[in-house]
C-alpha cells in the first residue's frame, strides 16, 4: 500500500500511466513521471498531468528516473524489463509493477480476469455483456477501456470487475488476486518482449499464482499449454472446448452449446444461433458463457446477448460495402494466430491487407492458410517483403506492393471485384507506421469509407 509521501516514479505515459500517476497523487505520494520516447509538443497527456501538479521528464537520464530516495516503479507495461532504469529499480531491491497490480491493492470487490494470446478483447467485451443483461452489476476495464486506476473509485454499487490483462500487465504483478481467471489460449508472441516463450507462458500464469481453493479457473482444453498451466494452479478448474465433452465445463454437442456445471447440465442455445463466425469465436463464446455462469450471470441473457453480439472495434469488424465489395477491420490481430483466426472465418477467397512491425517472426504459419483463403495479398510496413515471401509460397499469384494502409485500401479497391471481400487483418504489431492498433484500424476504415 502506498504511504503518504513515497517518492514513486512512474515510466512510460499512455494510458496506464496517466492513470497510475493520477491515482498515486490522489494517495498522497510524491509522484514523477518519465517518457522517454515522446517529444513534449506531441504529448498532451503531459500537461493535463503538469496542471495537476504532477511533474513530468522527457528522455530522462537512468539515474532521474531511479533514485535513492525511489520507493517504486510503476512501469508501463510496455516498457521492457531490459530497461536500464527497470534493470537499477530491481538491482536496488526497489519494487517494479504494473498499474494493474498497483490499483488491485485498493480494489475490494470480485475480480474476474481474463488473458490469452488471442480473443481477449472480444471475451471481456461478451462477459461484460451477459452480466449486463443478466442485472449482474458489473465495470469492464484493464486492457480494455479504462485503466483499473482509473476506476477504483466507481466500483462502490458493483458486484464485479471484469478486467482484459496482457502479458506484459501480468507479468509486473505480484499479489494481484482475481477470484476468476482465464486463460483463452496460448500461441508463441510478443517474443522480442519476452525473449522465450517459457517467459511469455509464465507471465500468463501470474493471473494464477494466488488462487485458492475458492476461486476458479477457466481453460481452454484444447490447447496443450493451457492445459500445463492448469496442472500448477490451486483453483476450481472449469473447461471449455470446442473439441471435446468436458467434465466440468462448456462443450459442444451435436450442434448445442452445452454447459456442466457443479454436476449439473444445460443445453444453452444451438451453435448455428451464435451471431460471431467462426471456430475461434466460439472458443470465445464457450469461455465467456461459463465465465458468466460462475459469475451469477442467466442462460436466458447470455442467449440473447450471443444471437445479438456481432463483434468490438477492430477484431473482424465490418465496416462497410463499396461497389459490392465488402471491407472488414481486423486491426487488432497482431500476431499470426490472429489473423489466421480472420482468414479463416470466411469460405470465398479474400484480399487481404498485411503487415507491419518487424518482430523477427517468419510467418511460415500463415502460408497454409492463404493458400486456401487469399486471392490476392496486399503487404505493407517493415514486413512486407516476408509477407509477400509467404504468400508467394502459397500460391498466391497477385501480390501487391503499399507504402501504408491508406494506400493498402487503395490498391485492395483497385483489384476487387463484385462480390469480393478485403480483410485488414495484419498478422503484426502497428508500431513501425502507427501509435497502436486502434489508430491503424480508424485509418483503415476512413480510408474505406471516402473511397
Amino acid at each position: 500500500m502506498i504511504i503518504k509521501h513515497d517518492k514513486v516514479s512512474v515510466l512510460g505515459l499512455g494510458k496506464s500511466g496517466v492513470a497510475a500517476a493520477k491515482f498515486l497523487a490522489t494517495l498522497g505520494a510524491e509522484v514523477e513521471v518519465f517518457e522517454q520516447r515522446k517529444e513534449r509538443a506531441v504529448c498532451p497527456e503531459a500537461k493535463e498531468l503538469e496542471q495537476l501538479g504532477i511533474p513530468v521528464y522527457f528522455q530522462p537520464s537512468t539515474d532521474q528516473i531511479v533514485k535513492d530516495t525511489s520507493t517504486l516503479l510503476v512501469k508501463n507495461p510496455g516498457v521492457p524489463y531490459s530497461n536500464p532504469a527497470v534493470q537499477k529499480a530491481v538491482k536496488q531491491s526497489i519494487p517494479v509493477i504494473t498499474e494493474v497490480e498497483l490499483a488491485s491493492y485498493y480494489i475490494d470487490i470480485p475480480i474476474i480476469g481474463i488473458t490469452g494470446s488471442n480473443g481477449k478483447t472480444t471475451t471481456t467485451t461478451i462477459v461484460g455483456e451477459m452480466l449486463k443483461k443478466s442485472e449482474v452489476p458489473a465495470l469492464v476495464a484493464g486492457n480494455i477501456g479504462r485503466a483499473l486506476s482509473d476506476v477504483v473509485n466507481d466500483l462502490e454499487e458493483k458486484k464485479w470487475l471484469v478486467t482484459e490483462l496482457s502479458s506484459f500487465q501480468l507479468k509486473g504483478t505480484n499479489t494481484f488476486h482475481p477470484k476468476i481467471a482465464a486463460l483463452l489460449n496460448v500461441v508463441p508472441a510478443h517474443l522480442d518482449y519476452h525473449q522465450t516463450i517459457d517467459d511469455y507462458v509464465a507471465s500468463k500464469a501470474k493471473l494464477f499464482q494466488n488462487l485458492g481453493s475458492n476461486d476458479t479457473a477457466v481453460f481452454n482444453y484444447d490447447n496443450e499449454i493451457c492445459r500445463a498451466v492448469a496442472g500448477k494452479q490451486n483453483g476450481t478448474i472449469v473447461w471449455f472446448s470446442i473439441e471435446h465433452e468436458v467434465e466440468n465445463g462448456l462443450f459442444v454437442r451435436n450442434g448445442q452449446m452445452i454447459a456442466c456445471l457443479n454436476g449439473q447440465e444445460q443445453s444453452i442455445m444451438p451453435v448455428k444461433e451464435i451471431a460471431l463466425p467462426g471456430d475461434r469465436n466460439l472458443e470465445n463464446v464457450l469461455a465467456a458463457t461459463a465465465i458468466s455462469l460462475i459469475a451469477g450471470g442467466s442462460a436466458t441473457a447470455i442467449r440473447s446477448v450471443l444471437t445479438t453480439f456481432s463483434g468490438v472495434e477492430h477484431r473482424l469488424e465490418f465496416v462497410t460495402t463499396k461497389e459490392n465489395v465488402r471491407y472488414y477491420n481486423d486491426s487488432k490481430a497482431t500476431n499470426a494466430q490472429a489473423a489466421i483466426t480472420a482468414l479463416t472465418a470466411f469460405t470465398d477467397p479474400l484480399i487481404w491487407i498485411g503487415g507491419g512491425l518487424d518482430r523477427g517472426v517468419d510467418f511460415q504459419e500463415l502460408v497454409p492458410v492463404l493458400r486456401d483463403h487469399v486471392k490476392v495479398a496486399v503487404v505493407y510496413g517493415q514486413t512486407a517483403s516476408i509477407m509477400a515471401d509467404r504468400a508467394k509460397d502459397a500460391g498466391v499469384t497477385t501480390i501487391i506492393h503499399a507504402t501504408d494502409v491508406i494506400d493498402a485500401v487503395h490498391q485492395a479497391s483497385n483489384v476487387a471485384r463484385h462480390g469480393d471481400i478485403v480483410v485488414l487483418s495484419p498478422a503484426c504489431a502497428s508500431w513501425d507506421q502507427y501509435t497502436s492498433f486502434e489508430e491503424r484500424g480508424s485509418i483503415f476504415k476512413q480510408a474505406v469509407h471516402t473511397l
